[in-house]
């Protein structure tokens, strides 16, 4: 089961794995940081969870069979159809090409349904979905912003064990040229297109660096890169502090090797931030919830024959230090679950604000000329049954975030109310 990140998946999402996530700080700066950022991020973009299945690209295929309800194509709708192409043809100040009229009429009927999480794709944006979803691409490991001043990219934080971390580059230097090309006044993503690349292949930027007498050019060897969607401080009292920005596949074996360093650590409580998580995929997210999880159920699904999906958890991981998880009303999608789940058994305490409310599943059903098409086609329940579609997820304790008391004091408010929580459940041995 796949879920999509937002309405601009085709773009946004591609750019949020490379180029415009900036590397936060250490301490609660950076944590209000990353809220803050994938907040803005996701704000006026909608969450999409998405069936995943084990075929062609790993999506369902259409096998090209036609439905015998095929009442939308009759002789009638045909003329209309050749009348209108023809008006375009003859009447229409630019010229359009028989793919984007084509295109344009595939994705007029999915729109139709008047579903807005529903999406026809091309081919080449189904690639992109697909590289979305895994959390891998290749490229060189750099997070970008255009620089609001110059007009120029500029490299906002390096990822660790990256090429780009190899080359030599650093945050803060300004992207002048992509091989010899000038990027001034460029979109952000046809800067994150132009720098990625096929994996062994070469990059070359032209850098300018503060401090520098003249540009530096600097080649950079394409490689894979793993999106980090897992960060975890600890700290001296044993309280681990673990972000999950999305719920990517990477993110499974991420917050797995994150969560035995906690208790390789001595973790005794665990703050869990899904704050800004607008989601991933329903298979990483529920491998997740496996780890920390009571035996139960973590999630199940309903289609509109009534047909239920169920997803359980065998409970041997159990969590066995108290938990609190901070959401938002950006917590969105395959982040409720987990947070839903966690509230349903009682095995943590959610604090922060209602949670954005998104409890449908979509699937993408994959056609074999490349091309796809993206239904909404179940609801998703929590393991008591709760329906949190439009709803949300509701804390337990409920805190606002005191943004001008951040930007005086730097104080994130939410963190600290979670750590004030967690620090009483410590005292008492209380693990709920």
């Amino acid at each position: 089961m796949e879920e999509n990140f937002n309405e601009q998946e085709t773009e946004s999402s591609e750019v949020a794995q490379q180029v415009s996530q900036a590397k936060p700080a250490k301490g609660i700066s950076g944590r209000f940081f990353l809220g803050l950022l994938i907040g803005i991020l996701i704000s006026n973009l909608f969450v999409l969870v998405l069936m995943h299945y084990k075929g062609k690209g790993s999506f369902y295929l259409l096998n090209g069979t036609v439905s015998k309800k095929n009442t939308v194509l009759t002789s009638e709708v045909k003329d209309k159809i050749r009348l209108i192409e023809s008006s375009i043809d003859q009447n229409y100040l630019k010229e359009v090409s028989d793919e984007d009229l084509a295109n344009g009429l595939f994705k007029g009927m999915v729109d139709a349904t008047g579903d807005k999480y529903a999406e026809y794709y091309t081919k080449e944006e189904m690639q992109k979905v697909q590289e979305s979803a895994t959390g891998i691409f290749y490229g060189i490991g750099a997070y970008v912003g255009i620089d609001a001043d110059t007009g120029y990219p500029k490299l906002t934080g390096i990822m660790e064990d990256t090429p780009a971390e190899a080359a030599g580059l650093k945050a803060e230097d300004v992207v002048i040229e992509v091989d010899g090309e000038d990027v001034r006044n460029w979109e952000l993503s046809d800067v994150v297109a132009k720098i990625k690349g096929d994996k062994g292949t070469q990059v070359e930027l032209t850098i300018y660096r503060n401090g520098e007498t003249d540009y530096l050019k600097i080649k950079v060897t394409r490689d894979e890169v793993k999106s980090p969607t897992v960060t975890l401080e600890m700290q001296d009292d044993g309280v681990a502090y673990m972000v999950i920005r999305q719920f990517e596949q990477v993110t499974i074996e991420q917050f797995a090797e994150k969560l035995k360093e906690a208790r390789d650590a001595n973790m005794k409580g665990l703050i869990l931030d899904l704050r800004g998580n607008p989601g991933g995929t329903l298979d990483s997210v529920v491998q997740i919830a496996r780890q920390i999880l009571p035996e139960g159920l973590i999630v199940y699904t309903e289609d509109k024959y009534g047909q239920r999906n169920e997803f359980k958890c065998d409970g041997k991981h159990q969590l066995d230090v108290p938990m609190v998880v901070l959401v938002n009303e950006n917590t969105a999608s395959a982040a409720e679950i987990l947070s839903g789940a966690v509230k349903d058994y009682g095995i943590g305490t959610l604090v922060g604000k209602t949670t954005y409310g998104k409890g449908i599943v979509q699937k993408v059903f994959s056609i074999n000329d490349g091309s796809a098409v993206k239904l909404t086609i179940s609801h998703y329940y929590t393991p008591k049954g709760n329906d949190i579609h439009e709803v949300g997820v509701e804390p337990d304790v409920e805190c606002e975030l005191d943004v001008d008391k951040y930007l005086d004091e730097e104080i994130d408010t939410q963190y600290e109310k979670a750590l004030s929580i967690l620090k009483d459940k410590m005292q008492k041995g209380d693990g709920q």
